[in-house]
């Protein structure tokens, strides 16, 4: 899907959740970094971004959430990166509005970011388009590339940088269960690292078929995620979450990214709702959102005139 210039001097534009509905962690290369095979998700669940142009600058106001200083935002940091690669004199205001909880393995910043990108170009006639904006992308983060891909359903490899794009599964509905603590990144590769040396744990042989990733079935028999058993480890009430999950009729219930999140993808919305019912009363510190898998990936809506 391109980007497209909007008409307006105003544009509006959602950034999606994401969920991992299979995550293995492959090498650590030389310079720290590991390599992954993951298979990207899309979800309802997402923030909104109102970009506007104003005055001089970039001016960064965030509700829903407190995320430290604009400065240090991937939203702020996309836009900057965003000016000094088409060399035009910034002036915007933008608004960013959240849903998706922080710290949880969903890509909310990563998503933010890419949709500043998104809107961006989109807001300046589309200077740089869709694989000069994967450039950008690929620099700020592993997890940016997939929300710049035009597919709410992708594989990915390497860093997450190297994308296969696949059809859109039907619509599931998705529980997202979140605890009222984060884990960064960081954290979870260096707790991964330990646990593979004292366990001595590696990675099976195993040969991934290309339609095994088009059908909810064949998807929930591979879904698995590495961070687990030294997430599960650490925080043991994950893994009663995620047991709880199941028990509720979940056909795939696993943790997202590098955690704190899980989620839970079910048959049927009336599945879920009963789901959310049960966990508010077993675990009331939880954040849970209620949302379904994507089946489209919007793009920047614009609205106003030019002056």
């Amino acid at each position: 899907m391109p980007t497209r210039p909007v008409d307006g001097a105003r544009v509006v534009v959602s950034a999606p959740a994401k969920v991992n509905l299979r995550l293995r962690v492959l090498a650590r290369e030389v310079s720290g970094y590991h390599q992954l095979e993951t298979l990207f998700c899309a979800l309802e669940l997402a923030d909104t971004l109102e970009i506007e142009r104003a005055g001089r600058g970039i001016d960064l106001e965030v509700e829903g959430a407190r995320l430290g200083p604009p400065e240090d935002n991937l939203v702020f940091r996309a836009a900057r990166a965003f000016y000094d690669t088409t060399g035009i004199e910034p002036g915007v205001r933008i608004v960013l509005r959240k849903r998706i909880p922080s710290g949880a393995g969903m890509g909310g910043g990563s998503s933010d970011a890419a949709s500043t990108l998104l809107a961006l170009d989109a807001l300046h006639y589309a200077p740089v388009g869709r694989a000069g904006l994967l450039r950008i992308g690929a620099a700020l983060g592993s997890d940016v590339p997939f929300f710049l891909c035009g597919s709410p359903l992708a594989f990915a490899w390497g860093r997450g940088e190297r994308l296969l794009t696949l059809p859109p599964l039907p619509r599931r509905p998705v529980l997202v269960a979140a605890p009222d603590f984060s884990i960064s990144t960081p954290d979870a590769f260096r707790a991964l690292d330990s646990y593979v040396e004292e366990n001595d744990a590696g990675l099976e042989s195993y040969a991934l078929e290309g339609a095994a990733l088009v059908s909810w079935r064949e998807i929930a028999a591979l879904g698995v995620n590495d961070f687990e058993p030294p997430t599960f480890a650490r925080f043991p009430q994950l893994r009663r979450v995620r047991d709880a999950l199941l028990a509720a009729g979940a056909d795939l219930a696993l943790l997202s990214g590098s955690g704190a999140a899980l989620f839970a993808v079910f048959p049927e919305d009336d599945a879920r709702d009963r789901a959310a019912s049960e966990l508010r009363t077993r675990f009331p510190t939880l954040r849970l959102f209620e949302t379904a898998t994507a089946t489209t990936v919007p793009g920047p809506a614009g609205t106003g005139e030019f002056g």
